[in-house]
């Protein structure tokens, strides 16, 4: 697979990727701001629906950018509030296709109309926002409502989530269900891979040369492409679930310092 920033520097069209940012904030930044950055260069209409910590964060990255005020005051770099957004097409708990359309299609048409010929980026949140507030189907309905906006297009499209790979609070099932709309999962910080093979070596001893034989490159259950990283934790939990806790718990552990 590809590193992060080459990803991002020459996501095609049509293209979905994902980041599970947990509570790294400066990992979701740098990223988001790396794709967005790219798009300044390339002349690309772009579409920012975030929190707005987040937008502001995003802001304070591309604010030394050559070409971010003149992107700006053009309307070809345009922010939306996520959640006041999302209010716009939610009926009876879940998105509504014909307000999606209606509400986001406009918001795309707008910055793509104050571009060059070379296509549009946009950036979502609000499928995490329905995520952590428990609706689940909601979220996977927008995915499939963003999947339809982005099919026969020049639209790549960023989503992100708050989901901590590390927490035992989360299912393996659940994240097939994000990872299966899109075809990139972004992967954390390279850290990740030194903290995961220090505490599986720690909690398994011997046992972790075997475990690395036996693991998989990936992870099946998905169409995205997974990172190693990300694809080791999602292994665990799946074929290890008696040491998982404790692997990951230490690869936390381990993990933050080095990321942060």
């Amino acid at each position: 697979m590809s590193s992060c920033p080459e990803l991002l520097d020459h996501l095609a069209a049509e293209e979905h990727v994902v980041q599970l940012y947990g509570r790294d904030d400066r990992l979701l930044t740098r990223n988001v701001g790396r794709y967005l950055e790219e798009g300044l260069k390339r002349g690309d209409g772009l579409l920012v629906v975030g929190t707005p910590e987040h937008r502001s964060s995003f802001v304070r990255y591309l604010s030394g950018a050559p070409r971010y005020s003149k992107a700006v005051l053009e309307g070809r770099l345009v922010f939306l509030d996520a959640a006041m957004t999302l209010r716009r097409f939610m009926v009876d708990g879940m998105p509504d296709a014909a307000l999606f359309y209606a509400v986001v299609g406009e918001a795309l048409r707008h910055v793509r109309a104050n571009a060059g010929q070379t296509g549009v980026r946009a950036y979502g949140e609000m499928v995490g926002l329905l995520w952590d507030s428990g609706n689940i189907a909601g979220a996977t309905r927008l995915e499939e409502m963003w999947n339809g906006l982005l099919r026969f297009s020049d639209i790549r499209l960023f989503c992100a989530y708050p989901i901590d790979v590390f927490s035992s609070d989360v299912e393996v099932n659940s994240i097939d269900t994000v990872l299966r709309s899109h075809t990139h999962l972004l992967p954390a910080d390279p850290a990740l891979h030194a903290a995961l093979a220090r505490a599986m070596d720690e909690v398994l001893g011997p046992r972790a040369e075997d475990v690395r034989a036996r693991f998989q490159p990936n992870h099946g259950c998905s169409g995205a492409v997974i990172p190693a990283g990300e694809c080791m934790v999602l292994w665990l939990r799946q074929n290890l679930p008696d040491s998982a806790n404790e692997i990951l718990d230490r690869a936390r552990h381990y993990y933050e310092p080095l990321a942060y």
